[in-house]
Parts: C-alpha cells; structure tokens; sequence
C-alpha cells in the first residue's frame, strides 16, 4: 500500500497512489485528484473536470495502460455512452485501435465525442443489455475493454476513495453516496475503503448507500438504466443502503447543482438526488459524475 507523506509529494493525479494500482502509467493524460467541494454541508467529489468529461477515465486510465503493457493492440467495449467515450479516448491516447458498440439511442453528443477520437461506431438496436451481448461476441477475437467485467477498470475507479480521504486530512466520511448502474464506480470506491481499512490507513468503512433509477429501463439517466446488472451479487454485498430516485427528483437535482455552479448530465446528477432525500447529521460525500455536454437535456 502507499505511504500517505510519499503520496504528498507526488503530482496531483490518481497515479500518485501507484503503490495500490496493479499497472503502470503508461497511458495517461494527467486524470485524477479531482476537486472535493463542500456544497451545503455534502461534500461533492468533481469528476466532471477529466479529460473526455466523466469519472469513467478512472477506469479507462488503469485499463488501457493494461492493454499497453499487454502488448493488445486492438479492443472493444460496449457502453451506454461515458464509459465508450473514455476507452475510446485512452485507446487514441495509446495508439491501440477500437469499436465500440452502443445503444442505437445514446445521445448524439457521446457518439460524436466517440467518434472524434478515432474509435470504430457500431450502433445495436434494442435494449442495452442487446449491446453487452453483441460486444461480448466481438469480444471473441478481440480483446473485451469491459468496463463491467475487466477488474483493471476498477482498480482505476478505486481511486475515488483514496482521493477522498486524503482530501478530508487522511480521514474517512461518514457516509458515501454513489450512482449504481452497472456498478463501476461503487464497486471500485467499496475497493478502495477496503483496501485503506485493511492497511490502517483508515480505521472504519464509510456507511455506502448506492442509488439506483426508479424505473431504469425508462430513465432520463441513461447512464445507469440498467435494468439486470451483470456484478449484481457483488453490488448488493458491498453496499449498506440501496435506494431510488425518480426522474423528478434528478431533473430537481441537476437544477439544484446548476444553482450553485455546476452543470451536470442527468446521471451526474443522481447521487446528488440522494443526498437531497437524506436527513444529513454526518459527513456525507458524493460525486458528480458526468458533465452537462455529455448529454444536452432540455429542463
């Protein structure tokens, strides 16, 4: 595990944590240690400042420097939109080809952010669970960049938590309230506190309350519209709290947010939604995961 004063003296991006992380830098462009606000008593985690807008190039950062170190020179993915967009991106950053299959409804803005990158589109009709399948079979012959199956994505995740609790003074929050969809960033933030816990490096897990769409096959929150998550066992283990919000309470979020400066997709919206449906005595921390350009809703 790292030492917390060499971490200090290190640049200011999730490879200052390298100790934990299983893979090399060898594709990077600087992603990571995001700001952490205080906003009305919640501490909110900004992982709409990395480069393609979301927190998915944690993964995408820690995956692809794997496929690099691999020798794999071609990928795909599937992916509702932020996580094709960051493998797409990190895939031209090391030079490594890619097709990404999506959803024929994701929103123009992430398939033309996808497509500028250089990336193969390959658009599937019907649910998103039709698209996984169809990557999976592609994922026969070439390697599958799976932002759900591959643990490297998560080890790229994990760094959420090891941010937030050398941002609060190496200590940890109360409470922690994340978006649930396929699971990549929860999953990833219990693996972080674990990993911290088990190096006593914290002393307790932060009490992890995951929040999910209230109807996900049909949510302005395309991001976590997933109504059969592949790691569902995983998901229900690591978390303590499981709750939904409707796409009122995420479009009154995003308002919320915007108030205050920050403008976010509807899914980088849902944790905050959370957080607004709680009786707040405790150190609460969120994340905005995903900027407005992502997907240009009309309120």
């Amino acid at each position: 595990m790292f030492d917390p004063d060499q971490v200090a003296l290190r640049p200011p991006t999730l490879w200052r944590y390298r100790e934990a992380i299983p893979v090399k830098p060898l594709v990077t462009m600087g992603e990571g240690f995001t700001p952490l606000l205080e906003l009305r008593n919640v501490f909110i985690k900004n992982d709409t400042m990395f480069p393609t807008g979301s927190f998915k190039d944690r993964g995408a950062a820690v995956l692809i420097s794997y496929c690099k170190q691999q020798g794999i020179t071609s990928v795909v993915e599937d992916s509702s939109g932020n996580a094709g967009c960051a493998i797409a991106a990190y895939c031209a950053a090391g030079d490594i080809g890619c097709e990404i299959f999506v959803p024929a409804s994701t929103s123009p803005d992430k398939l033309k952010q996808i497509e500028r990158y250089g990336a193969k589109l390959t658009l599937v009709p019907g649910s998103r669970a039709d698209t996984a399948a169809a990557a999976e079979l592609a994922g026969e012959s070439t390697f599958y960049a799976s932002h759900v199956h591959q643990d490297h994505f998560l080890h790229g995740t994990k760094t959420w938590a090891f941010e937030v609790v050398e941002q609060l003074g190496w200590s940890c929050p109360d409470v922690v309230v994340l978006p649930v969809g396929n699971g990549s960033l929860l999953l990833g933030v219990h693996m972080g506190f674990s990993e911290m816990l088990d190096a006593g490096l914290i002393d307790r897990m932060p009490r992890l309350i995951g929040v999910k769409a209230e109807n996900p096959s049909k949510t302005i929150a395309h991001g976590i519209g997933i109504v059969n998550p592949p790691r569902a066992e995983e998901i229900a283990t690591a978390v303590d709290e499981m709750m939904t919000v409707s796409d009122d309470q995420i479009i009154q979020a995003m308002h919320a947010l915007a108030r205050c400066g920050h403008d976010v997709e509807p899914t980088g919206a849902v944790g905050y939604a959370g957080v607004l449906t709680l009786d707040v005595h405790a150190r609460v921390v969120t994340s905005l995961t995903g900027r407005s350009l992502k997907s240009l809703v009309r309120l």
